[in-house]
C-alpha cells in the first residue's frame, strides 16, 4: 500500500516501552546472544552424547523415562492437584503466545529428558524420535545418510513435539502435508497412566486422528515414528522474480508449482520445495527446488552457495536480489537450505538487531546468531509481552490456494506488513473429521492444485511491525487480530494457535471442528485432567473460576459450526 493510499491514521504518543525496544539490542548484544551460543554449543554436545549410545541403550534409558512419567501421573491426586501440564518453563516455549495457563494452579510432569532419537529405520523408512528432539538436529544424523524427514521445519530449535501437537510445515509440504501428517505412529501416554501406540488403523486409530493441533491436552507424547524420504547433496534452487499487482503475485506463485486438478503426484515438474515471499505489493520472489547430486552441483558452469556459512547474507535478502538480476539458479548444500531462515529467524532478525545484516556484523559475529527465542522472552518483562502484542504481528494464516489473493491484498489492507511467506500444504481428505478440514465439496470444483483427496492450502505468514507503526501512528494490535481471525473463520483458514490468538471459545470452535477433540477427551479420560485445547490457548492469565470449572470439567456442547455469524 502506497503512502497515499494508507489510511489517515492519528500519531501514537511514544511512552518508556518504545525506547526500551529501541535499544533492547544492547541487551541482545551482550547477554542474549553470548548466553544463546554457550546454550547451543552445550546442547550440541549432549546431542553428540547422545548420539554415541548404541540405539539399544537409548530405547533402555526412554522405556526407564516413560515409567517415570506414568509413576509420576499416578502420584497425581484429582481432588487437592492442578491440571496437568509440562514441567517445561513458560518461557522455553519457542511460540510468541504467552504460556499463561502455567501460571495458574497446575501439576507438572517433567519430559526434559526425552530427546533422543530412538531409531533410524531404513527398511521402513521410518525415524522413531523423542518429543524434545529438535529439527538439527535430526538432521545432522540423517543428511549424511541420504535421507531426510519428508517435512522439516526451518528453525533448528523447532522440536517434534511441538511441530505434532501444533502446527508444522515446510516447502515439501505441498507433496506430503503438514509434519504431523507424516507421522506413522503415536506413542502417548494417556491419563490413566496407560501407554499406547496410536496409527492410522489400530484399535487407536481416532486418537491418532486427533492427536495433531490438539496442543498436548489428550495425553503425553513421548515418541513418534516419522516418514523418512530419500534425499541427495544439494538443493538446485530457482529464483523467479514476479512483479504486478497482488493478484499478478498470487497468481505468480500459484504456477511456480500447481499444476492442473488431479496431476500433482504424475507431474515431474511439480519440485521437491516451493516458497515464495511478497517484499511488497508489487513485487515476489517465487523459489522452487529440486534434489541434485553432489555430482551434478559440481558441474562446470553451475553455482553453488553454502548459504549457512556465518558471514553470509541472510537468505531472505539474497533472494530479494533476484528482483534486480532476474531469474538465477544455484545449489546449495541440502542442510543448509533447511535451515536456511534459522540464522535471521525469517526476517524478525532485522527487528532484533537493525544492524546485524551488515557485513562488518555478519563477519565479526554473525557466529553468534540466532538469538534463542526462548532468552529473547525471557528477557522481556510483562509491559514488554504486551507491547509486541499490540505492536507487532507474528501470525501464520492457512487458508485455501485459491484464497491467497485475496488474503495478501487483506493483509495489505488491514496490517501492512512486509515480508509475506507463501508456502504451499496439502489438506488431507480424511475418514474422520479432524480439527482442522478441507473446504466440503472442493474436489467438485476442480481448482489448480488440488486432487480429489487434497485440497491444497497456503501458509501467508506474517511476522514483522505493521506499517502503521513504523510510520508512529496509532495500531490496534488486538483489533487487528481479530479481524484477521473473523477473514479466516469466514474463508475456511486456520490460525495456529502458537500465536497470540484473540478468539473467544465460540469463534474458537467455529475455526475448529471439535467433534472428534471433544470424543477422545472423554473416551480417553483427559476431561479433568489434560486442560482443554481452547483453554490452554486462550489469552491471560487464567482466573480461579476458569481454573477451578476446568478441574471439574463441566463440559458444555461445543460449538462445532462452520456457518454461523461471527461475534
Amino acid at each position: 500500500m502506497s503512502d497515499l493510499e494508507a489510511p489517515l491514521r492519528p500519531k501514537r504518543k511514544k511512552i518508556w516501552v518504545d525506547y526500551f525496544v529501541k535499544f533492547r539490542w544492547i541487551i541482545v548484544i551482550f547477554v542474549v546472544l553470548p548466553i544463546s551460543f554457550t546454550i547451543y554449543f552445550l546442547t550440541y554436545l549432549g546431542d553428540v552424547r547422545s548420539e554415541m549410545k548404541s540405539f539399544k541403550k537409548r530405547q533402555k534409558e526412554h522405556d526407564e523415562n516413560v515409567k517415570k512419567v506414568v509413576k509420576r501421573l499416578k502420584q497425581r491426586n484429582p481432588s487437592k492437584d492442578g491440571l496437568v501440564c509440562t514441567a517445561r518453563k513458560p518461557w522455553i516455549a519457542v511460540g510468541m503466545r504467552n504460556v499463561d495457563y502455567k501460571r495458574a494452579r497446575h501439576f507438572e510432569v517433567d519430559l526434559s529428558s526425552f530427546r533422543n532419537i530412538l531409531e533410524i529405520d531404513e527398511k521402513r523408512m521410518v525415524a522413531r524420535v523423542e518429543p524434545l528432539v529438535n529439527m538439527g538436529q535430526i538432521t545432522r544424523v540423517t543428511v549424511p545418510m541420504n535421507l531426510a524427514l519428508a517435512v522439516v521445519a526451518e528453525l533448528d530449535d523447532l522440536t517434534v513435539g511441538g511441530l505434532i501437537n501444533g502446527y508444522g510445515i515446510e516447502g515439501s509440504s505441498h507433496l506430503y502435508g503438514l509434519f504431523s501428517d507424516t507421522v506413522v505412529a503415536f506413542e502417548i501416554v494417556l491419563a490413566d497412566g496407560r501407554v499406547v501406540r496410536a496409527t492410522k488403523d489400530n484399535e487407536y486409530s481416532d486418537l491418532f486422528h486427533a492427536i495433531p493441533w490438539s496442543q498436548g491436552t489428550l495425553g503425553l507424547l513421548v515418541s513418534a515414528e516419522i516418514k523418512l524420504i530419500p534425499i541427495k547433496e544439494y538443493m538446485r534452487l530457482t529464483y523467479k522474480p514476479v512483479v504486478g499487482n497482488l493478484k499478478d503475485l498470487a497468481q505468480g506463485y500459484l504456477d511456480s508449482f500447481a499444476p492442473s486438478y488431479g496431476e500433482l503426484d504424475n507431474s515431474e515438474k511439480v519440485p521437491d520445495f516451493v516458497e515464495t515471499m511478497i517484499y511488497s505489493p508489487t513485487e515476489a520472489v517465487c523459489m522452487t527446488g529440486k534434489y541434485a547430486s553432489k555430482e551434478e552441483a559440481k558441474k562446470k558452469g553451475n553455482v553453488t552457495n553454502s548459504v549457512g556459512w556465518w558471514f553470509k547474507p541472510w537468505f531472505y535478502q539474497h533472494a530479494q536480489t533476484a528482483l534486480k538480476k532476474g531469474e538465477f539458479i544455484e545449489y546449495i548444500p541440502t542442510r543448509e537450505y533447511y535451515h536456511r531462515h534459522t540464522r535471521c529467524l525469517y526476517w524478525e532478525g532485522k527487528l532484533i538487531l537493525p544492524f546485524a545484516d551488515q557485513l562488518w556484523f555478519r563477519f565479526l559475529f554473525g557466529w553468534l546468531m540466532p538469538p534463542k527465542v526462548s532468552l529473547l522472552k525471557a528477557t522481556q518483562g510483562e509491559a514488554i509481552r504486551n507491547y509486541y502484542h499490540e505492536m507487532h504481528v507474528i501470525q501464520d494464516m492457512l487458508v485455501p490456494l485459491h484464497k491467497v489473493g485475496d488474503a495478501l491484498e487483506w493483509v495489505d489492507r488491514e496490517m501492512e506488513v512486509y515480508p509475506l511467506w507463501l508456502c504451499p500444504h496439502k489438506m488431507y481428505k480424511l475418514p474422520v473429521k479432524t480439527m482442522i478440514y478441507p473446504e466440503p465439496g472442493f474436489e467438485l470444483h476442480h481448482r489448480q492444485g488440488d486432487t480429489h483427496y487434497a485440497q491444497m492450502y497456503t501458509d501467508v505468514g506474517v511476522y514483522y511491525a505493521p506499517g502503521p507503526v513504523l510510520r508512529g501512528e496509532v495500531f490496534d494490535g488486538a483489533e487487528a487480530v481479530h479481524r484477521l481471525e473473523n477473514w479466516l473463520i469466514e474463508n475456511h483458514g486456520y490460525q495456529p494457535q502458537y500465536a497470540v490468538s484473540e478468539l473467544s471459545e465460540k469463534n474458537f470452535w467455529r475455526m475448529f471442528d471439535a467433534g472428534l477433540y471433544e470424543h477422545c477427551r472423554r473416551k480417553y479420560g483427559a476431561v479433568g485432567t489434560f486442560m482443554s485445547v481452547y483453554y490452554k490457548s486462550k489469552k491471560g492469565r487464567k482466573t480461579e473460576k476458569e481454573v477451578q470449572e476446568a478441574e471439574q470439567a463441566q463440559l458444555e456442547t461445543a460449538y462445532a459450526e462452520v456457518d454461523q455469524p461471527v461475534d
